[in-house]
């Protein structure tokens, strides 16, 4: 019983002088100390605010949602040379990689998948109205490969590679 309570003892001065030594540590050092790193610290400073044109007041994703695919038209013009070029940037950018340097699919990322990502160039890709096609890019397609990338990639450039693709051609 002795050798137990002398236990306790000599386990009770360790925690204590461990204690202390944290405490002391933490006092006098002036590493590792995350109370004092400059944060915002809520009701100590006036609120941060808001730059202007930060939050859009109208507009935005919803909107491209909200509409049928019918109802939504592109506003560039598909056509354009100079967007064509642009579209065929973005899509090496953020396309190659599934469907290819020859748009059927078997890009890097893409030859790994089955059923293989679809061929652009196919008719039916091609025969898309611009609306259906910028939303299938956009929020990807239901029981597809095709992942969403509205938050990805920007709006006028998810346009811009519309451009580029409709610009191919089917085979």
């Amino acid at each position: 019983m002795k050798k137990y309570l002398i236990f306790l003892i000599a386990l009770g001065i360790v925690g204590l002088v461990a204690y202390e030594a944290l405490i002391y540590y933490d006092e006098n050092f002036p590493y590792g100390r995350m109370w004092e790193t400059p944060a915002v610290r809520p009701h100590e400073d006036p609120p941060l605010s808001t730059p202007a044109g930060t939050v859009p007041q109208d507009g935005g994703e919803e909107i491209f949602q909200a509409l049928r695919a019918e109802d939504l038209k592109s506003p560039i013009a598909l056509s354009d040379p100079a967007q064509i070029q642009m579209g065929k940037i973005l899509y090496s950018k953020f396309c190659a990689q599934c469907h290819g340097k020859d748009y059927d699919g078997n890009g890097t990322v893409g030859q790994s998948f089955h059923p293989l990502p679809t061929d652009l160039r196919h008719v039916k890709v091609q025969s898309l109205s611009e609306g259906a096609f910028f939303k299938e890019i956009s929020y990807g397609i239901p029981d597809g490969r095709q992942p969403p990338l509205a938050t990805t990639i920007d709006p006028l450039d998810r346009w811009r590679i519309i451009a580029y693709v409709k610009f191919l051609g089917p085979r």
